[in-house]
C-alpha cells in the first residue's frame, strides 16, 4: 500500500457497515497486547463511558458465553434492560454487542465506528502504537452502552485471562470466574497457578466474586487474590451447592443450595452435565446482587429465564434428520465434557464426529477424549488464518491411537466436503457430531441453518 493510499484512508470516515467491520478487523495484525494503557487513552478521549455502567464481568476458561446467557435471559425477564458483551462470535460481528438479546444496529456500529476512528488513528501516531481490533470492539460497546442505549447492567465477558484483558478496563459490581483449565497457555502462563493467577486480576477491592473452580490450588489463588483485595468469595462447593434431579436431551433440573436460601427445583434446556454448573453459578451471581445490591429477581422470572437462555455453537443441535451436533469444544476439558455428554445425554447407534482446530492448541489431551467413542472421526480444516493442517491433525491422531480404538479416519481438508460426508454417514438412529474451532462451528451452524456463509471471527 503507497503512502498517499494511507493518508487518503487516515482520517476519512467510513461509509458503510463493511467498510467500519473491515477497518475494525484490519487492526487483527497489531494482535493481542496484554496492558491497558491503550484502551485507557481511547476511552479517555471517548470521554471514559466505562463509568458510568454497572458491569457483571466474567472470566473462566469454559463456560464464560453460557453463564453471560443464562444472566443475561434472568435479568432480561426480571425487567431490566441488559447490554451483553462476547466474543468471539458465531454469526455475525454485530453478535458481540447485543442489548435485551438483539445485536446492535449496523448503522449504529458505523457511527460509534466513526466516532473512534480519529483517537485511533491519534494513538496510533504515539509510542504507543496502534490500539488492536479487540481494543476497538471493546471500545464500540461501552459506548454503545454508555451512549446509545442505557443498559442497567452490563453482562461482560473477558477475551482473554483477566488482569491485562482489555475488558478489566472496568470496575463491576461482581466478578465471576467460572473455572480454570488449559486453554491461551502461550499467552497466560505455562501452568494452570499461571493462568489463575491472571484470571484472578478481575477481582477488584471490595468487589465481590463467585466462582466454579475446583482445583484445590487454584481455589488457594482465589481466597489469597480476594483476601488481600477485601473481597469476598462465593464458592462453589463452599458458601452455594446444586444437585442434579434429572437429566434428558434438552432438560436437565437441579436444586440449589446457597448462603441466603435454597430453591429446590430449576430447570434449563442447554445440554451437559457443566451446564449445571454454569446455572449454578449465575444463580448465586444473582443471589448476591439481590442480597447487597436491591436487585429484583423473582422467582418466576429466574425460573422461565434459566429455561429459555439458549447459546449457540454449545452442544446445539442444528438438523433433526439427520441429527448433527455442533459443540465448540477445542481444549482439554471441552472435549472431556463433550465427551461425558455424548455418554450420559444423547443416544444413538453410530457416532460420526467431524473436527477441526487452530493450529495453537492443546490437541493431544482433547484427542485423547474423543478417540475412544467415536465410530467414524473425520478431520477438516476450519477456514482460518492459522487453522491446523487437515494431514498434521491426522497424523497426530494416529499417533494417538490404540488397537482398541476402532474408528473409521477420513482426512478431508475442504470443511464443505467433510460436512457432506457427514451428513451422509449419519443415518437415522445415528448422531453426527461437529467439534472444535469455533471458526468452524461458525461456518458449518450457517451453512445448516441458514444456507450460506457467516463472517465469523474474533
Amino acid at each position: 500500500m503507497n503512502d498517499n493510499h494511507t493518508q487518503e484512508v487516515q482520517g476519512a470516515q467510513l461509509r458503510t457497515y463493511a467498510e467500519a467491520v473491515d477497518w475494525i478487523n484490519g487492526l487483527i495484525p497489531f494482535g493481542i497486547r496484554p496492558g491497558l494503557e491503550r484502551i485507557a487513552k481511547l476511552l479517555e478521549l471517548a470521554g471514559n463511558p466505562q463509568r458510568r455502567l454497572k458491569f457483571i464481568h466474567i472470566a473462566g476458561t469454559n463456560g464464560k458465553g453460557s453463564t453471560c446467557a443464562f444472566l443475561t435471559s434472568i435479568l432480561i425477564k426480571s425487567g431490566y434492560d441488559v447490554g451483553t458483551f462476547t466474543s468471539p462470535y458465531i454469526t455475525k460481528f454485530t453478535n458481540r454487542f447485543q442489548y435485551n438479546g438483539e445485536d446492535i444496529e449496523e448503522e449504529t456500529l458505523l457511527a460509534l465506528a466513526n466516532e473512534l476512528k480519529p483517537f485511533v488513528e491519534e494513538i496510533s501516531a504515539t509510542e504507543l502504537g496502534s490500539p488492536t481490533m479487540f481494543e476497538v470492539a471493546t471500545s464500540i460497546a461501552l459506548l454503545f452502552y454508555a451512549k446509545v442505549k442505557f443498559p442497567d447492567y452490563v453482562v461482560w465477558e473477558t477475551g482473554l485471562g483477566g488482569r491485562l484483558d482489555v475488558t478489566n478496563i472496568v470496575t463491576p459490581v461482581i466478578s465471576v470466574i467460572t473455572n480454570i483449565g488449559h486453554d491461551h497457555m502461550d499467552r497466560l502462563g505455562g501452568t494452570l497457578t499461571e493462568v489463575a493467577k491472571e484470571k484472578a486480576g478481575i477481582i477488584k477491592a471490595g468487589v465481590p466474586v463467585v466462582s466454579a473452580v475446583t482445583q484445590p490450588e487454584l481455589i488457594e489463588v482465589l481466597k489469597q487474590t480476594a483476601a488481600d483485595k477485601k473481597s469476598t468469595l462465593y464458592l462453589l462447593g463452599e458458601q452455594f451447592k446444586f444437585g442434579s434431579l434429572s437429566v434428558q436431551e434438552d432438560e436437565q433440573s437441579f436444586s440449589f443450595e446457597g448462603l441466603f436460601r435454597p430453591i429446590e427445583k430449576l430447570t434449563i434446556s442447554l445440554n451437559g452435565a457443566h451446564q449445571m454448573t454454569n446455572a449454578a453459578v449465575a444463580v448465586m451471581t444473582l443471589e448476591v446482587l439481590r442480597q447487597y445490591y436491591a436487585l429484583i429477581v423473582d422467582d418466576e422470572a429466574l425460573e422461565e429465564g434459566l429455561r429459555l437462555a439458549a447459546w449457540p455453537g454449545r452442544l446445539e443441535m442444528v438438523s433433526r434428520t439427520p441429527r448433527i451436533l455442533l459443540d465448540g469444544a477445542h481444549n482439554p476439558e471441552g472435549a472431556e465434557t463433550l465427551a461425558s455428554a455424548l455418554q450420559t445425554t444423547y443416544r444413538y447407534d453410530r457416532l460420526h464426529l467431524m473436527m477441526g482446530m487452530l493450529e495453537n492448541k492443546n490437541h493431544s489431551d482433547v484427542i485423547k477424549h474423543i478417540l475412544p467413542i467415536v465410530d467414524t472421526l473425520i478431520v477438516t480444516e476450519p477456514d482460518f488464518r492459522n487453522k491446523c493442517e487437515a494431514g498434521s491433525l491426522a497424523d497426530l491422531i494416529r499417533s494417538e491411537r490404540s488397537e482398541s480404538h476402532t474408528f473409521e479416519l477420513i482426512v478431508e481438508p475442504d470443511w464443505r466436503a467433510a460436512l457432506e460426508k457427514l451428513q451422509q454417514l449419519t443415518g437415522d438412529d445415528d448422531l453426527g457430531v461437529v467439534s472444535g474451532s469455533l471458526y468452524l462451528i461458525a461456518d458449518v451452524r450457517s451453512r445448516i441453518l441458514y444456507n450460506s456463509e457467516s463472517e465469523k471471527g474474533w
